[in-house]
C-alpha cells in the first residue's frame, strides 16, 4: 500500500492522521468527479481545504493520493467475497453476497466510480494487486462454487463467470445510478431500488443456478 509521506518519515499523530483522511477524502471525490488524469493536486488541495504545500507534505503526489485511495478501496471491495463460506448454504450465501455487493454500490457510489476508472486505464495502480491476491481469493472462491455443483447442490457453472456477472450487474447500480433513477422514473427511484434490484438479482441468479428454496 503506499503510504503517506508523513507515515515514512516519523510517528504519525492523531492530528497527522486525520489530515491524511482529509486529503484521501477530498482526494476521492475529485477523482471520482474527474478520473485520474482530468484531476490536480490544486483541485485537491482546495476541496480538502488546504494549502498545496500543506497537502504535499502528506502526499507528494497526485499519484501517491490515488494508489492510496485505489488500494483501500479494492480491500473494502473484497471483504464480501471474503465473507463467501464454504460451509454455508449456497441459497444464503449468494443472496447474501448480492445484497452485499448492492450495499456497497449504494454507500459506496464514489468509490466504484474510482476502482471503475482505474480498471479501464488498465489498473497501472493495482495490477500487482488483480492478479496477486484478488486472483488468489477468486480462485478460492470458484473452487467453493464447483464444490456445490459437484454436490448437486447448483447446476453446474462456470464459477469465474458466475462472480463477474454479480460483480457487473450489481456495480451497475453505482456506476449507472444516473441512468438508472432516469430509466425508473421519479415513482421508481428512490433508495427502495436497491432493493427492487436485490429481489430480482436474487431471482435471477438463484432461478439460473436451479438452487432449491429449501435448506440443503
Amino acid at each position: 500500500m503506499a503510504l503517506p509521506r508523513a507515515a515514512k518519515t516519523q510517528r504519525r499523530t492523531r492530528i497527522q492522521e486525520a489530515k491524511e483522511e482529509q486529503i484521501l477524502e477530498a482526494a476521492l471525490e475529485v477523482f471520482s468527479l474527474h478520473g485520474f488524469r482530468g484531476a490536480t493536486v490544486d483541485q485537491i488541495a482546495e476541496v480538502a481545504g488546504m494549502s498545496k504545500p500543506n497537502l504535499l507534505y502528506y502526499f507528494r503526489t497526485k499519484e501517491a493520493m490515488h494508489r492510496a485511495l485505489i488500494t483501500r478501496v479494492l480491500d473494502t471491495w473484497l471483504d464480501p467475497l471474503r465473507e463467501f463460506d464454504a460451509a454455508g448454504n449456497p441459497v444464503a450465501e449468494i443472496r447474501s453476497y448480492i445484497r452485499r455487493k448492492l450495499e456497497m454500490a449504494r454507500d459506496f457510489p464514489r468509490e466504484s466510480r474510482l476502482f471503475a476508472n482505474e480498471i479501464l486505464q488498465g489498473a497501472p495502480n493495482i495490477e500487482d494487486e488483480l492478479k496477486g491476491p484478488l486472483k488468489s481469493l477468486v480462485d478460492e472462491k470458484a473452487a467453493v462454487i464447483r464444490a456445490w455443483a459437484k454436490a448437486g447442490k447448483i447446476a453446474k457453472c462456470d464459477p469465474y463467470h458466475l462472480i463477474f456477472s454479480i460483480w457487473s450487474t450489481t456495480q451497475h447500480y453505482a456506476d449507472f445510478d444516473v441512468q438508472v433513477r432516469a430509466v425508473l422514473g421519479q415513482d421508481q427511484s428512490g433508495e427502495g431500488r436497491f432493493e427492487d434490484a436485490a429481489r430480482f438479482l436474487e431471482q435471477l441468479f438463484v432461478t439460473g443456478l436451479d438452487i432449491s428454496e429449501e435448506p440443503a
